[in-house]
Order: C-alpha cells, then sequence, then structure tokens
C-alpha cells in the first residue's frame, strides 16, 4: 500500500450481550424479538467480523462507535473488551466511543435501561455500567492515544496515519433528552476541525446519532434518534470544510449528501448494526496525495457457531428483524395460527388476534393476491402506463414486491427505480392518498408528514435510492472546493 493511503475499519452497534448473561427461555427471546435483532448471536457475529479485520495485514486501524453491548450490564463490557484487546493484541490500534445502550443511569442520566440476567423464568439484577465509568473504562482503546481529549464527554481526536485525523464525538449526552454535546463540547470540537486544518490534515468525525435523517420519515418527526444539535453540526462541517461524518444507531445502511445553496457539501455515511440480517462494517481508505476518500462495506456469507436451523445465516437472522418477523408473520397467519399468535408475541396483541383469526386469515388473504394492476388502478395511474407495463403489472403481486422492499431497509439501495412497473404502481396510489389527505384534512396521518414533503417523498426512500446511487459505497474528494 502506498505511503500516501491510510485505511480503517468502522463498526458499530454490536449490541454485544455474553453467554453468561442469559440462558435459553422465554424472557431472554421476548427480549431478542423486542429489540429485533440477534442479541443470543451477537458473540459469534462479532467474531466473524473480527476474523475478517484480522486477516487484513494491510489495515491497522479499527473503530467502534457505540452501542457496544446492548443492556449496560457489566458481564456485556468485559466480554466485548477482551475481544478489543485480542485486535490490539494482534497489532491493530482500536479507537472507541460509547453510546446510550452501554451505560445505566438515573437523574440527568437516565436512559432507560436497566441491566439484568436473563433466567428460564425471569431476570435478576447484576452489575452494571455507570455513564461516568465508560471513559475509564476504555481509557486504553482511544482515550489514550487522543492529541485531544473533552473528558466531561469522552470525545477525542486520534491521528488514523498521516494527514488524517478523526475526532470521535462521544454523544451519548444525557440519555433520551440529549444525544449530543453540551456547549463546552462544541466549542471543543471546533477547535479541534481547526487544529487539524491548521495542521494540513484532513479531517473526519465519527459519532453514534445520525447527523443527517437517513429516511425523510425522520425528518422533524423522529428528533430524538438524531444526533443533539445537528443543525449546528452541519453548519460547523460546511464553515469548516469538514466533508464526512461517519454515523450508526438507526440500523441501517445509508449514504446521504447535504448541500446549501452556495455549493458546499457534506455526507453523512451511516453504516447498519452488525447484529442483523444485512450486519455489515465499512472500511475507509483516504488518500492524502489525491484526497480521494474511498468507502466500502464488508459483511459476512456465513457466521461460525451460529445454530441457524438449516437456514442460511442471512434468512435466519433477517427474521429476527422487524421487516423479517412481518414476512413471517404473514406467511404463518395463513398456514399454522398457533404459530402465528406464538411469534406474534411481544410484538402484537396477541389477546386481540386470539379472538379474530378469522378477519386475519382474510387479510392476509386478500394481501396475497393482490395485484400490482389494482393498485395502480386505485392511484389512479393504470390507465398511463405503457401496454408491455400494464401486462407486468398484471402478473405481479403486491405482497411479494413489499418483501423485496423490506429486504433493503437495512441494507439499503431500494430496488424499484422510476422505470420499474413496481415504482409506477405504488407512486400512483400514494399520489393520490397525498391528494386525499389534503382533500379531507385527515389530521391523524398530516401530523406525521414533516413540514414540505408528503407521503410520496416519504415512500420514495424505500422504494430505490434517489440520494447518492449506493448505500454500500462511495468515493469522494476531500479537498475543498472539489466535488
Amino acid at each position: 500500500m502506498s505511503d500516501t493511503r491510510n485505511s480503517f475499519y468502522l463498526l458499530t452497534d454490536s449490541h454485544f450481550v455474553s453467554k453468561k448473561q442469559w440462558v435459553e427461555g422465554e424472557p431472554f427471546t421476548m427480549r431478542e424479538r423486542g429489540d429485533q435483532i440477534a442479541l443470543k448471536a451477537s458473540p459469534e457475529i462479532l467474531d466473524a467480523f473480527i476474523e475478517k479485520i484480522l486477516a487484513d495485514d494491510e489495515t491497522e486501524v479499527v473503530i467502534f462507535t457505540g452501542d457496544n453491548v446492548n443492556n449496560g450490564d457489566m458481564e456485556s463490557h468485559y466480554g466485548f473488551r477482551e475481544r478489543l484487546e485480542r485486535l490490539t493484541q494482534a497489532g491493530k490500534k482500536v479507537y472507541v466511543t460509547t453510546a446510550t445502550h452501554d451505560y445505566c443511569g438515573a437523574g440527568d442520566d437516565e436512559n432507560g435501561f436497566s441491566a439484568c440476567r436473563y433466567t428460564a423464568t425471569g431476570t435478576e439484577p447484576c452489575e452494571f455500567m455507570r455513564k461516568s465509568e465508560l471513559l475509564g473504562f476504555y481509557y486504553d482503546y482511544g482515550p489514550k492515544q487522543a492529541l485531544s481529549l473533552h473528558e466531561p464527554s469522552g470525545s477525542y481526536v486520534v491521528q488514523v496515519g498521516p494527514g488524517v485525523r478523526l475526532v470521535m464525538i462521544n454523544d451519548n449526552g444525557n440519555g433520551r433528552s440529549h444525544c449530543g454535546l453540551f456547549e463546552d463540547g462544541v466549542k471543543w470540537l471546533g477547535e479541534q476541525i481547526d487544529a487539524g486544518n491548521a495542521a494540513g490534515d484532513f479531517v473526519l468525525l465519527a459519532v453514534h446519532h445520525p447527523v443527517l435523517p437517513p429516511w425523510e420519515v425522520f425528518r422533524h418527526m423522529a428528533d430524538f434518534e438524531l444526533y443533539g444539535g445537528y443543525d449546528g453540526l452541519v453548519k460547523m462541517m460546511l464553515e469548516k470544510n469538514v466533508r464526512v461524518v461517519f454515523t450508526g444507531h438507526v440500523h441501517v445502511h445509508n449514504i446521504r449528501k447535504y448541500a446549501d445553496d452556495s455549493g458546499r457539501w457534506m455526507l453523512d455515511i451511516a453504516t447498519t448494526a452488525l447484529v442483523n440480517a444485512a450486519g455489515m462494517m465499512r472500511r475507509v481508505t483516504v488518500d492524502t496525495d489525491s484526497g480521494i476518500c474511498d468507502v466500502r462495506s464488508i459483511g459476512f456469507d456465513a457466521v461460525p457457531g451460529l445454530e441457524t436451523n438449516g437456514e442460511s445465516a442471512y434468512e435466519y437472522l433477517y427474521h429476527l428483524n422487524a421487516p423479517g418477523i412481518f414476512e413471517k408473520l404473514v406467511d404463518l397467519a395463513g398456514t399454522d395460527y398457533q404459530a402465528f399468535l406464538s411469534l406474534a408475541k411481544g410484538v402484537l396483541p396477541v389477546d386481540k388476534l386470539e379472538k379474530h383469526p378469522h378477519l386475519v386469515r382474510w387479510g392476509v388473504k386478500k394481501l396475497k393476491g393482490l395485484k400490482l394492476s389494482t393498485v395502480a388502478k386505485w392511484g389512479g395511474g393504470f390507465g398511463k402506463m405503457a401496454p408491455e407495463m400494464k401486462n407486468d403489472a398484471r402478473n405481479k403481486k403486491v405482497w411479494d414486491a413489499l418483501k423485496v422492499i423490506m429486504k433493503h431497509v437495512y441494507p439499503g439501495d431500494a430496488p424499484f427505480t422510476p422505470e420499474t412497473t413496481e415504482y409506477a404502481a405504488f407512486e400512483s396510489f400514494i399520489a393520490k392518498l397525498d391528494r386525499l389527505v389534503v382533500r379531507f384534512k385527515i389530521d391523524a396521518v398530516r401530523k406525521l408528514i414533516p413540514p414540505g414533503s408528503s407521503l410520496a417523498e416519504m415512500a420514495e426512500d424505500f422504494l430505490y435510492n434517489n440520494r447518492t446511487g449506493s448505500d454500500a459505497e462511495i468515493s469522494f474528494s476531500l479537498k475543498d472546493g472539489d466535488e
């Protein structure tokens, strides 16, 4: 590798749960189902990615950006740190920040988590991590090597290679009410970016919570899921020519670009959680000679040690995610209602579903039989279709298209571009819904739509990548004035 190229791996949301923290039984199964990620397999998944990193002799830097464990318990923190030590013993430089799943607290530090061990019949309390202890516990993995450390937040700056600085923003704030830096932290961040620029380094940022909403549905509707003070951080990045921030938290692979009226721009590159069907990490390479930053995704074909009951690793993990659970529920409703009720437990109101099996089966049957042509007719778009597209719509089912959409929620890059039959059918139907919402002043729906947006704009994110063209990879210039 050329001396001008610096690479690192980026992983996020490992949600690690030690095998010592649970036994097989309904309590932990319900917790996994409620979180909709592969908690039971989190050690095997993390180990699979670590093996990939260890096999790369050219990349020595590895960063983790929070929600390293799932429930703030100390046993899981010890297990996670053992894996970090395995990387450092192999010569890797490991830099870590934390987030709200990594501690338990009350008062100003309230985050809603209570550490426990899951028994066969319930839970029992266990030792947990306090927010004030996180910096010391992970001090050797970033803060110790820092060019600058902001102790109140635990944020720090490291030199990932000649000419490249990475600011690791620790944004766990005070839990649900503010996940970002406070005034003194914002001041420190600006100073560190200025110092990097003055040294002639390219400055990159990494933080747990998204800075740009990954989907239109997030905009002004789920601010609590975004970095606290995201507007201010975007402004700072534009003013100081910081081109990229690497994020996580929302468990989706997503690349989004923001540009202002003067042409200044920045990217938010979100990485999906390790513990879902789309589990991936990013490999980032910066060529300081050309100024090009290249980002690639690496997933897994199989997870050694993972018992999948005959399914592929992807299929097994997909059916633990929200879209996969919904797909399986729809299939089971028409074939095995008791199995449907069992899977619905912890997800849907089982007591009501038990009383109306015929209604549920009828609804599922209608959904599975619905053709794209019917949806297009409801939206008034069928008559505008070309003859070959009309025939295609008559032969394709809505449920099959929805399954494809759901399989792309976490990995991104939804496939139905504007020239496809699926896009045309859904677009006309959703546009009709937009008109009905306005005409009949349906406030229950209108309040869910961000100001200046529409249902069509919200849905488009799930139909195709209308942002950068790929959520898996991108190359861009870090130099000022370059596109």
